[in-house]
């Protein structure tokens, strides 16, 4: 995990600390060497909460990947055919 915060972390810089951890995602708290809470963004709460979800037109990155057309044309045995005589180079 990535964006963690220590109990210490959070006493000597505050809020600060939080809100910085919080342009990356929920923070992870930790205390004793212990994972003890998640802190989330008002939006991300209230998507988990109440289902609620962003204004429309904003996507998150998976939304966007599968809304993607399928371009693909070569099937999958293809696929794994061109892979194979690739590997034996």
């Amino acid at each position: 995990m990535n964006n963690t915060l220590t109990i210490a972390e959070i006493k000597r810089r505050g809020m600060a600390a939080i809100e910085d951890g919080l342009r990356h995602g929920p923070v992870h708290i930790v205390k004793r060497n212990k994972l003890a809470a998640v802190v989330l963004s008002e939006d991300e709460y209230q998507r988990l909460a109440y289902g609620k979800v962003k204004a429309p037109g904003v996507m998150t990155a998976v939304q966007w990947l599968l809304a993607q057309p399928v371009a693909g044309k070569r099937s999958k045995v293809q696929i794994d055919a061109n892979l194979k005589a690739e590997r034996a180079w």
